[in-house]
């Protein structure tokens, strides 16, 4: 029986995510794996619409709550529209941004309260846990000054990433905390390598992953490595 595999990147903004997803679904096709590259907010029709009303900055008059509510909606679609499916046929599934950007974007920096949060994630991942999560560090000045070298000179800042530095180093903090509280899942990643330096990093680790790879109820302890 094939078991699916579910990974997710997290971080700050610029950190590189989307680099390392594409990268690292090419090393694992050219393996022979099937994978399946998808994105928060977002990844399923009906996600997309919302990540676009988030995004934009639509939602930001109607408070931290509602948004909150919003990401709900866009990841409950997604995981059942498009990542359990996948996991479920045994493919590897690549996520940029999941559940703990929920808890450190809406959660802490948001100031929702923590049982609202927990109740709204056990909803909506209803049992999706990602296997393996890479939260990818970098200090967010820096983060930031990618995040603009990348979009097009038409292109302004999205909801978030026009926000304060202050913001974003609570964020970065958050991400630490939760890889510091699950390192059974999450690996931190120094994003201020090289691409390829981390892309080869993340390889390893994620092949490790998939020697021992078992259902998702079945949890791997995957340790730090060469992070």
């Amino acid at each position: 029986m094939a078991y699916g595999f579910f990974i997710t990147f997290e971080g700050g903004e610029g950190a590189g995510k989307s680099t390392q997803i594409n990268r690292l679904a090419e090393n694992l096709r050219a393996d022979g794996y099937e994978v399946i590259t998808t994105r928060e907010p977002g990844g399923s029709p009906g996600a997309e619409a919302i990540r676009h009303v988030l995004l934009s900055g639509a939602a930001e008059s109607m408070g931290t709550h509602m948004e909150a509510l919003l990401f709900a909606a866009a990841r409950s679609d997604h995981v059942e529209q498009v990542i359990r499916p996948a996991i479920a046929a045994g493919k590897v599934v690549l996520c940029d941004r999941f559940m703990d950007s929920s808890r450190v974007y809406q959660g802490v920096t948001g100031r929702i309260d923590d049982g609202l949060m927990a109740a709204l994630e056990r909803v909506t991942v209803n049992g999706m846990q990602p296997h393996l999560t890479f939260i990818l560090d970098i200090d967010p000045e820096e983060g930031l000054r990618r995040a603009a070298a990348r979009r097009a000179t038409s292109d302004t800042p999205d909801r978030f990433e026009k926000e304060t530095v202050d913001l974003h180093r609570q964020r970065r903090e958050a991400f630490l905390k939760i890889a510091a509280d699950e390192p059974e899942r999450c690996i931190v990643i120094d994003a201020s390598r090289s691409a390829d330096e981390i892309a080869d990093t993340i390889y390893r680790v994620v092949r490790a992953g998939l020697r021992a790879v078992r259902p998702l109820d079945e949890r791997r302890d995957i340790r730090r490595s060469g992070a």
